[in-house]
């Protein structure tokens, strides 16, 4: 037989009813109402984050194209970081992605968004071509990076705007670039190329 000391303590543990007849919420309950809200509130900022990161800072693209061969080839993943483009300086060599311009949808590849060449151009260059050589502002190109010849379609005499870009392939015979649609405002560039994450046998820097 129990006294009523015990009884009570049974009573509230078992989530039954307190001494005023209201019912009574159990320590565990509380604790698994608390973890819950805590999971949520940890989904909500990870998520949160993972937009804004995908937003304003890096953000992945795939190559859907031979253009870019041999630096990147059709399936290859890349991170592309946005705040080199938004704070930093555009330069000669860079791999850059950007919105597609008006006049490539429907000539080349279709309806695309994004497209990712490489600056040959900046703002204020000149360019012309003579057999397989670019030249710019009067001298020849030298192409650093790896590409393939021969040159294909001629650059004629051009001069880069103000704020805009000559962008080209890296497979210069079998690239739709600025040869074909134009320069790209710097306003719609979206970020620079700088890691090759997929397949893992090209794993590197670009």
């Amino acid at each position: 037989m129990t006294t009523p000391g015990e009884g009570e303590e049974v009573a509230a543990a078992d989530g039954a009813t307190d001494p005023t007849g209201e019912p009574t919420v159990t320590a565990p309950v509380r604790h698994g109402r608390r973890a819950l809200v805590e999971w949520l509130i940890i989904l909500v900022v990870a998520v949160t984050a993972s937009l804004l990161l995908r937003a304003y800072v890096v953000q992945t693209f795939s190559i859907p194209s031979g253009s870019m061969e041999p630096t990147l080839m059709p399936g290859d993943r890349i991170l592309v970081s946005k705040l080199s483009v938004r704070f930093g300086t555009i330069h000669r060599g860079d791999i850059v992605v950007f919105r597609a311009p008006p006049a490539e949808h429907g000539r080349c590849a279709g309806e695309t968004a994004d497209l990712v060449k490489r600056v040959i151009g900046l703002p204020g260059d000149h360019l012309t071509s003579r057999g397989n050589t670019i030249y710019i502002n009067g001298k020849p190109l030298k192409e650093t990076w790896t590409h393939t010849e021969p040159l294909g379609p001629a650059i004629g005499n051009v001069t880069v705007p103000p704020n805009s870009y000559f962008m080209m392939g890296d497979n210069h015979a079998d690239s739709c670039d600025s040869r074909t649609w134009g320069f790209v405002p710097r306003s719609d560039m979206i970020g620079k190329a700088f890691l090759r994450i997929w397949p893992p046998s090209r794993f590197g820097f670009l």
